[in-house]
């Protein structure tokens, strides 16, 4: 029998999330909903969040306005475990450091059967990150090496910049040791679009091409989700859905955080923050 570590398990709903609410990700040939002139103090998300019985925050800054609309203010500002959104900075460092030449370099999967299907083979950059493919980024992490990780994280000021010792280079991310608000995703991904990090804007760009989850003629969705706790005893189910929306005359940049604690969760971060981008006129 096969045993199946928790921190393996736990991703397995980053991908049949994807799975799950395809429909609602499909484009849309639509004309454009009309931006709304709002104002923070008229916007309001709390009625998504109950309609969807959920608890959590969301962070979206409008960056042609230079204003935040947000639900939950002081969770916005509290730091919680990175797990699959650290996918965004790992997938640049494999590219600058040149573990990975391009997107399409493959890896050799080692035989070791996993609970995804997917993941049973040999994957390059984009399939891994599409399917968040957990051995496909322990890989690259081992590859780039304690130090050079620390120094990429340090240089970005990524997070809480804590990656723990050397023997969890492959772990960090994923049990906890490094953490992240949604006040400092937000301004990561302000700085991965501006291309004001400390990569080449090749890395920068292919990455971004990477984060691509829907395009239409309207608007491009770059993002990643991101689940932390699924399967483990005793510990508090954090889960993840960042990224932002380039229109033709703006960025709109969030992050989404919610308690999950029940299966709908996992489908509600993408719901949630689409409610709350509708709400704001930007989809």
């Amino acid at each position: 029998m096969i045993k199946i570590s928790p921190i393996i398990v736990f991703h397995l709903f980053s991908l049949t999330l994807g799975m799950a609410i395809a429909p609602q990700l499909a484009p849309s040939h639509a004309a454009p909903t009309p931006a709304v002139a709002v104002t923070p103090q008229a916007v309001d998300f709390a009625p998504h969040f109950e309609a969807l019985d959920i608890e959590g925050s969301i962070l979206i800054y409008d960056q042609k306005g230079d204003r935040f609309f947000e639900h939950n203010p002081q969770r916005n500002r509290t730091a919680f475990p990175t797990a699959s959104t650290f996918k965004i900075f790992n997938s640049l460092v494999a590219l600058e450091s040149g573990v990975l030449p391009h997107d399409l370099a493959v890896l050799t999967w080692d035989g070791v059967p996993r609970m995804i299907p997917s993941w049973n083979r040999d994957l390059n950059l984009r399939e891994a990150f599409k399917i968040s493919a957990v051995w496909f980024y322990q890989v690259i992490a081992r590859r780039v090496g304690h130090q050079q990780m620390q120094q990429y994280i340090e240089a970005a000021q990524f997070g809480n910049q804590r990656i723990g010792p050397p023997e969890e280079i492959d772990q960090f991310w994923l049990n906890g040791t490094l953490r992240i608000t949604p006040r400092q995703q937000v301004e990561f991904l302000q700085r991965l679009q501006a291309g004001d990090l400390p990569f080449s804007g090749r890395s920068l760009t292919l990455v971004k091409d990477l984060m691509i989850a829907e395009q239409t003629p309207n608007y491009t969705i770059r993002a990643k989700t991101g689940w932390y706790g699924y399967g483990e005893q005793g510990v508090r189910q954090i889960g993840w859905y960042v990224g932002y929306v380039e229109t033709a005359d703006n960025v709109y940049f969030f992050a989404t955080n919610l308690d999950m604690d029940k299966p709908e969760a996992a489908a509600a971060r993408l719901q949630l923050t689409r409610l709350c981008l509708q709400t704001l006129g930007v989809l």
